[in-house]
């Protein structure tokens, strides 16, 4: 929805400030303000237009004298207008309106009020607080300078050189001067002995229904990312659904090298059945090797997966924010949530299996979610998650992992999410979709992508540069040219240690080949016979 960047102290130069918050324009490419509070603390926001359009420019101000700025979407605004706000006088119809009476009417404890996807600071005088949604889906840094000022961006490129040190804000958290870090979001499924919730089809059916009709509210045009494989396919099947009540037809984008990449011709399939407004983009190897440097600077990270699967997803963004579409439904979640990586069909036990899904949720901010934010954002275009919907994941990620683990099914990945929309009375998707093997998005948009990406990798890292990886990144060291290659344009943009420490690797578990590629693990039906050998180098 937008960036923002907010200053905490006194003496910095506004047109520097101006200057910072512009690095994250792409963010939010139809307002750009600033406001200086009396006390020379900074509000700064690039907006992305998507509620209350005319109204909606930020930093907004409270009922007296605490201002706001916010990126994401608060799904629940009219309920907290028409509930526990409904005293408040409200200047906008913006959902980013609520986050700053809510300050006033309950101090910092009102967060986990909020059902949305939200990075904010809200500044009142010398008192501030600054927060993150519970599990990251909009991205936040926080940082130190020589100054003691304290900064607060939606991404590391406007305070990275400014500041002495800086992190990852963590989900789930809020900030403030006279607490610090406070964990808010504390589910019960963070225990992983509560996986106690019995198996209920219709109840995963109808809470993953909600979760996508709540994240429909825009009052600009929605499509779907749909890439042929389950998640992104059911995604799109609830929301055509949805929309069609409305009188409304839903576009769908898919992405691959050409025509006949394995997601191309699913995504086709499940189009066709849908009767979206398909549109098909395609792109090069060559393509995307060119734009890695600029892909790098955007994503913010060296890790391998992120990068592989950003790439096509850059492009597919550029795409559709060129139509004029604004918001788009992703698939995120649903591997981590059900074990859906094929590595998880080696869980030793249904405890470790359950453990793995918990941590893999709890990290998707390092990973999917970081990707699909800020290659979607690169364009000015938002990505939304329906399988990450607060309640979903309260009745989802409790089932009782035997009930989850693919052995139980013959080594079928997300047997129950699959089972719960397989309605032959009124299908959802068509069964060799609904059925089909997981197939990770960096591969699905054609093998060669990948294993030509290797290739160039290698050609441009000698073994000398290799050997020395450790010596000149002592943090989080490179092991192949490919991760090495990615590490090094990374610290052209981002040379910092504070830049290196935000990055976290993704890895599978159980598995000989580390490599984060799917047809890295045998069980792949189709995998490649060198990227799937135990142990290569690549």
């Amino acid at each position: 929805m937008c960036g923002i960047l907010a200053i905490i102290g006194k003496g910095k130069d506004e047109a520097l400030v101006k200057e910072l918050s512009k690095r994250m324009s792409h963010r939010g490419p139809d307002e750009s303000d600033l406001h200086v509070m009396e006390n020379g603390f900074i509000l700064s926001h690039e907006r992305l237009s998507i509620i209350d359009l005319h109204s909606g420019k930020q930093p907004i101000q409270g009922s007296a004298t605490a201002y706001v700025v916010h990126n994401g979407e608060v799904y629940n605004h009219q309920a907290l207008r028409d509930g526990i706000l409904k005293e408040h006088t409200f200047r906008t119809k913006s959902d980013s309106e609520v986050i700053v009476h809510l300050f006033e009417e309950f101090g910092y404890d009102f967060c986990d009020k909020i059902d949305g996807d939200f990075a904010f600071v809200v500044i009142d005088g010398d008192d501030f607080i600054a927060a993150r949604d519970p599990l990251g889906v909009k991205p936040l840094y926080y940082g130190l300078d020589e100054r003691g000022r304290i900064y607060f961006a939606s991404e590391m490129k406007s305070l990275s050189d400014q500041c002495k040190t800086f992190s990852t804000f963590p989900p789930g958290h809020y900030y403030t001067q006279k607490t610090g870090f406070v964990k808010y979001y504390r589910p019960v499924y963070e225990d992983y002995e509560k996986a106690d919730q019995n198996l209920d089809l219709e109840l995963i059916r109808t809470t993953l229904t909600e979760a996508t009709r709540k994240r429909l509210m825009s009052d600009v045009p929605i499509g779907v990312l749909l890439s042929g494989g389950l998640d992104s396919s059911l995604t799109s099947a609830i929301a055509s659904r949805l929309l069609a009540e409305q009188g409304k037809k839903l576009h769908s984008f898919s992405i691959g090298l050409d025509a006949d990449a394995p997601d191309a011709i699913a995504a086709r399939k499940v189009a066709d059945f849908l009767g979206t407004e398909h549109h098909e983009i395609y792109f090069t190897v060559e393509d995307g090797i060119k734009i890695l440097d600029k892909l790098i600077w955007h994503l913010e990270t060296y890790d391998l997966t992120s990068i592989r699967a950003s790439t096509p997803m850059y492009f597919l963004s550029k795409a559709i924010s060129d139509l004029g579409v604004k918001v788009v439904l992703s698939g995120e979640g649903a591997d981590e949530i059900f074990g859906g990586y094929l590595y998880f069909r080696s869980a030793p036990s249904a405890v470790e299996f359950q453990k793995e899904t918990i941590e893999r949720v709890q990290k998707l901010f390092t990973a999917d979610l970081l990707r699909a934010d800020k290659s979607t954002m690169a364009h000015g275009l938002e990505a939304r998650v329906p399988f990450l919907d607060k309640a979903f994941l309260e009745i989802a990620v409790r089932i009782k992992p035997e009930e989850k683990q693919p052995k139980t099914y013959d080594g079928k990945e997300k047997y129950i999410l699959r089972k719960a929309f397989d309605t032959p009375e009124d299908p959802y998707l068509p069964a060799e979709v609904l059925w089909r093997q997981k197939e990770q998005f960096s591969d699905g948009v054609g093998y060669n992508w990948i294993d030509q990406l290797i290739e160039y990798c290698a050609s441009q890292v000698t073994d000398e540069q290799l050997s020395g990886a450790v010596a000149e990144f002592p943090y989080n060291s490179p092991i192949t040219k490919e991760a090495y290659f990615y590490r090094s344009i990374f610290h052209k943009h981002y040379p910092q240690v504070s830049a290196a420490q935000t990055v976290r690797k993704w890895i599978p578990k159980w598995q000989e080949n580390q490599d984060p590629s799917g047809r890295a693990n045998s069980a792949h039906v189709k995998a490649d016979t060198e990227i799937a050998k135990a142990g290569v180098n690549i």
